[in-house]
This record gives C-alpha cells, sequence and structure tokens, in this order.
C-alpha cells in the first residue's frame, strides 16, 4: 500500500489524495461501513485512466463514489479498497439547443443538470428526491428512475453517449449525439446499470426536450387500492399522453410523512387509505389545465376519486410533492429497511397483504409504510424492524423478496443490487443470466479492482 500511495500521489498532486477520509453518505440507511485508506480525487478523464492503469497493475480495488445517495450499499468500502470520487470532475461542457443535447462530466449534480436545461428552454426528464446531492455518473451507472418514469423512462433513455474508463485504464469514448444509430454494438448500455463494476462512467452525452411550462398537480384520495390502477388508465386515456407522474401512497406512508414545520395544514381534511399524486406537463397553460381539471371531473363521477386537491400554484405544488418526498419523516419508525420493489400492478394488493401478515406472524412486526411510483409497477415498502439485528434484517428480507420470484417481480425496481441485495439476485434473475453477468465481469476486469463484491461475484476461471 505505501508504494502505491506515494504513486497515487505523484499521479494526482496534494489535493487529488485524502488520506484517512471521513466519509458520510446520504442513503446510508443500513450503516455500511466506509472505512478506506485514501479518497482520491481525479480532476479530469486522463486522471482517472492514470489511476486505474496503477490499480490495475497492482490489483488494488477501487470503489467508486458520486453523490453518495445510493441505497444498497454499492459505495461503500472496508479493509484496504481505496475509494475514487468524481467530485472534482462538475464541468457542464456545452448545450446543443438544436439537437437538445448537453454533455456534461460524471460529477454533476442531477439538479444542476436540470437548471442548465431549463435556461435554455429545454428540460432533462431524469428527476428524484436526490437531486440535489445524487450525480449524473451515480444516476447513469444505477440507471435510476424517479418521478417520471411513466412518460420518459429511466436514466437509460436519457443517455445518447458516454466516456467510461475500464478497468485497466483504456479511455473508451462513445459520445454519440444521434437519436437513432444502430452501427454495431452499443456499447454504452453495458455500463448503464453496472454500478461501476465494469467501469466508470466519465462523461456523458445526455438527451434534452423542449421544456414543458405547462405543469398542473393534484392530491387525490380513494378508499380501494383497485380504483388505484383504474384511476391510472383513466387519467392516461383522458390526458392524451400528457401524464408526467403517478405517485401512489398508502395511508401508513401519508400519516408519517405529512408531519414537519416546514409542511404547514395537510391538504385533505379527512383520513383515506390511499393516495395518488398526479401530474402533467404540456406547453399550453391554459389548455392544460382545462384537459387536466376535465380529467380529474369525469374520474370523480366515475367513482375512482373521494377526495381531492388541486394546487394552484407552484408553491402548492411543492407542498404537495414535498410529502411524497419527506423521506426524513421515516425515522419516525426506525431502524427500517427500506425496499425497492417491482410486480405486477395486480398482484401488489394481495402481495401487501401477504407480507404484512407474514411480518407479524413470524417477527411481531407491524411499522410499515408504502409508496411508490405504480404507473411503472414500482412500490417502496419501509419496513420498522424495531432491531438492529442483521439476523432479522435478512428474515425480513426474505419475507418479502420470495414471494417475487413466483410473481415475475423485482428486488431492486431502480435502486440496484450494490451489497445489500446481492444475497437475493436470485430471486429475479436465473442461473444463466447470473452467469452471464459473471462473464461480463472477469471480461471487464479480470482483477476484480473496480466495486469488488457488489452486485455478482467474480467468476473462478
Amino acid at each position: 500500500m505505501d508504494l502505491i500511495r506515494q504513486r497515487l500521489k505523484n499521479l494526482l498532486g496534494p489535493s487529488g489524495v485524502v488520506e484517512a477520509p471521513s466519509i458520510s453518505a446520504v442513503g446510508n440507511w443500513r450503516g455500511h461501513p466506509y472505512n478506506s485508506p485514501l479518497l482520491l480525487r481525479p480532476a479530469n478523464t486522463e486522471q482517472v485512466a492514470a489511476v486505474l492503469r496503477l490499480c490495475n497493475q497492482y490489483q488494488q480495488p477501487l470503489v467508486i463514489h458520486g453523490g453518495l445517495s445510493g441505497m444498497v450499499g454499492g459505495t461503500s468500502s472496508a479493509g484496504d479498497e481505496i475509494c475514487l470520487s468524481l467530485e472534482r470532475m462538475q464541468q457542464i461542457e456545452s448545450i446543443d439547443k438544436l439537437g437538445r443535447t448537453i454533455i456534461v462530466e460524471s460529477g454533476v449534480r442531477l439538479q444542476e443538470v436540470q437548471e442548465a436545461a431549463a435556461a435554455e428552454n429545454l428540460f432533462f426528464a431524469l428527476d428524484l428526491g436526490a437531486r440535489g446531492s445524487a450525480t449524473i455518473g451515480g444516476n447513469i451507472a444505477t440507471n435510476a428512475g424517479g418521478n417520471q418514469v411513466i412518460r420518459y423512462g429511466m436514466a437509460r433513455e436519457q443517455v445518447l453517449g458516454l466516456e467510461v474508463v475500464l478497468a485497466d485504464g483504456t479511455i473508451l469514448s462513445s459520445m454519440n449525439h444521434l437519436l437513432k444509430n444502430n452501427a454495431g454494438y452499443d456499447l454504452k448500455q453495458l455500463f448503464i446499470g453496472s454500478e461501476g463494476t465494469l467501469g466508470i462512467v466519465t462523461k456523458a452525452v445526455l438527451r434534452l426536450r423542449p421544456a414543458m411550462p405547462a405543469r398542473n398537480t393534484a392530491l387525490i384520495a380513494t378508499d380501494q387500492f383497485d380504483k388505484l390502477p383504474r384511476l391510472l388508465s383513466h387519467i392516461e386515456s383522458a390526458l392524451g399522453g400528457k401524464l408526467s407522474a403517478f405517485e401512489a401512497i398508502w395511508d401508513n406512508y401519508y400519516q408519517l410523512a405529512i408531519q414537519g414545520p416546514h409542511l404547514g395544514t395537510p391538504p385533505l381534511a379527512q383520513r383515506h387509505p390511499y393516495y395518488a399524486l398526479i401530474e402533467s406537463t404540456g406547453s399550453d397553460a391554459e389548455a392544460e389545465s382545462e384537459v387536466f381539471l376535465a380529467a380529474l371531473e369525469s374520474a370523480l363521477n366515475a367513482g375512482l376519486i373521494d377526495d381531492a386537491v388541486l394546487a394552484k400554484s407552484a408553491k402548492e405544488q411543492d407542498s404537495l410533492w414535498a410529502i411524497r418526498d419527506n423521506i426524513d419523516s421515516l425515522a419516525a419508525i426506525a431502524p427500517v429497511i427500506i425496499f425497492d420493489v417491482g410486480l405486477p400492478i395486480g398482484a401488489m394488493e394481495a402481495y401487501l397483504k401477504q407480507i404484512e401478515a407474514e411480518l407479524k406472524s413470524q417477527l411481531g412486526l407491524s411499522k410499515i409504510a408504502v409508496f411508490g411510483h405504480l404507473g411503472d409497477s414500482n412500490l417502496h415498502i419501509v419496513v420498522g424492524t424495531e432491531t438492529e439485528d442483521i439476523e432479522v434484517y435478512h428474515r425480513v428480507e426474505e419475507i418479502l423478496y420470495a414471494p417475487l420470484q413466483v410473481l415475475g417481480g423485482s428486488i431492486s425496481a431502480e435502486h440496484g443490487i450494490g451489497l445489500e441485495k446481492k444475497r437475493y439476485l436470485h430471486y429475479s434473475r436465473n442461473a444463466e443470466e447470473i452467469a452471464t453477468m459473471q462473464l461480463l465481469k472477469r471480461t471487464f476486469d479480470p482483477n476484480n479492482v473496480l466495486n469488488p463484491g457488489k452486485v455478482v461475484d467474480l467468476l473462478k476461471r
């Protein structure tokens, strides 16, 4: 370690290496360790490549850091693992208004990309609650989802081109700007969602869209779960493809999330079993508002809505979203495990009843909160464990993950696998799929340098 330490200092200079760093992670709910002897802070792609050439030569494990807002231990470190942060690579290189693209380095925050696009009357479609801390490199590495997947897709759909540094230091530049490019393999897809195990994303060409100044938001309540998917279908049809978000909120989360002095008076006076935060975007404020209101009225007449509040200003819209995004309110039932599952909408109600019954009968646990992006079959389920005993954690995980295999569901709809979910990957991927993932890992990173132990283990020769 002493030899490589000095060589790294020579490569990166005094501001590029932090000894015995103190690292805290935004999304580190499970207390995964961040114990690393060194934190590397390269300033550009060439320095990243030089670091990887050196680490590959010495077979030195390297853990990649973005905004540290991940939820599955994908950026944790221990032992002699060195951390590499992209925090100094924060340049927005250019915006092409005509082609509607933006070129950014990986350390740029998601919110900064959104703001840069907005300044040019354009729009970057990826959005999530951690927008102020999450970086573009991390969003790409985890194929982040977020609030607008139902209309615009996940991070993968927002990426046109990538620059990636491979484990041996090779700089793979595939900075495509075209929406359509079928010239050979689409190599960028190998790295989107790979969680830094196959290469380090250093730069990206992102797709922008025309700004949508007309935004309409409502919070509705209903008394039966089966009305939520019916309401989703009704609203999608009535809005003619302009639905951008449909967030389902169960009362057990809503009652936690409305707490906090920054939230003011709850928007709905009465308590209901289910809620949905609905939002549409478009270009004509007056016309879009009329269509949105008509869609809600027709849903009300169809018996799909029991109560509703329509936001009348941007401030009220933000207030409604603040309820949905009040993840800090979950501290009231801590310690918790936050699950991120995907399953068919038609199976959700029975699945939730099953896991609630098993949590109570097997472990005596009854604190649970549920919300999610219903339109893209993604639920976030929060279970209060009343203990930090790892054996209890694993029993809770088995209760929630095992049924997904039968349902054709996913143990991770958008958060990734990291360390936390690796032992359950077989519930969502078959043996041949996992073996192929291991083959890719061995091919791209034979010395197991990049994020070792995350997602899958290196397949032995």
